[in-house]
């Protein structure tokens, strides 16, 4: 590895600043929080004002926010986004902290469609694979997405007169017991299917969000039933919302209120 350029990693530092807060930093505020002699300061803004990456904040001369240049890179770096490379990436981790199956699904219609999955090393294991389509209310990532969508979106999608199909018997069938289990899932914010697509087989799961803040996938961690228990799901579960937030991270998105 090279030598860092200690006036680029500065001028980045500064940029990197604007992440927190409202946004706008004033010369002071950057020499206070970084430490840095006011001249450096001085030509560091300069430098980086007159390339677009900030800008003066109208009214208020002394004041900085960021400029159109970092969301042009932004906006192109979201171009080039592979939602199902970063989601296996992300999923192969998850995989190796719990030693699960774990995958990462979209929604399409009333069905999800698996993007990535990455399996558990043990010798009992899901039998499933990417690009298999199962009906959104027999599994925990599809619940999760169903759970997500706008309350006029779910019911044209899922409407009272729906015919639910069973995987096995602990399927929901009933659009009105599904929409009493998606209420739960928005207060718990994870989805958690017992054997409702497979008879020997438990998962969690949590959203992955974009760079809107759009739910736009969920990611889960299967668990055939005879390494399944109430505190292994909660481990679980927190390793799901941690791999869809690091997964979330990567689209993008930088949490509710930042």
């Amino acid at each position: 590895m090279g030598r860092l350029v200690p006036a680029v990693t500065r001028a980045l530092d500064i940029l990197e600043l604007f992440l927190d807060g409202d946004g706008t930093l004033s010369a002071p505020d950057i020499v206070r929080k970084l430490q840095l002699p006011r001249t450096t300061v001085h030509e560091l803004v300069t430098t980086l004002a007159a390339r677009s990456y900030i800008v003066t904040v109208p009214g208020e001369p002394g004041r900085y926010r960021l400029g159109v240049r970092p969301y042009q890179l932004g906006s192109r770096y979201a171009e080039q986004l592979d939602l199902a490379a970063e989601g296996q990436q992300v999923a192969r981790e998850v995989a190796e902290t719990c030693d699960e199956t774990v995958h990462v699904a979209i929604l399409e219609g009333t069905d999800v469609i698996y993007i990535a999955k990455v399996d558990s090393t043990h010798a009992v294991r899901m039998v499933s694979a990417a690009g298999r389509r199962l009906p959104a209310h027999c599994t925990s990532v599809g619940k999760m997405l169903l759970a997500s969508l706008p309350g006029p979106e779910l019911a044209a999608r899922v409407p009272d007169s729906a015919d639910l199909v069973a995987m096995t018997p602990n399927s929901i069938t009933e659009p009105a017991a599904l929409r009493e289990a998606l209420a739960g899932i928005r207060e718990r914010g994870v989805a958690v299917e017992s054997r409702e697509s497979n008879p020997d087989v438990s998962c969690v799961a949590a959203p992955v969000r974009d760079r809107s803040g759009r739910v736009v996938a969920a990611l889960s961690v299967s668990v055939p039933m005879i390494r399944w228990s109430a505190p292994r799901e909660d481990e679980l579960a927190q390793l799901a919302v941690k791999g869809a937030a690091d997964l979330s991270e990567r689209l993008g998105y930088r949490g509710a209120g930042r």
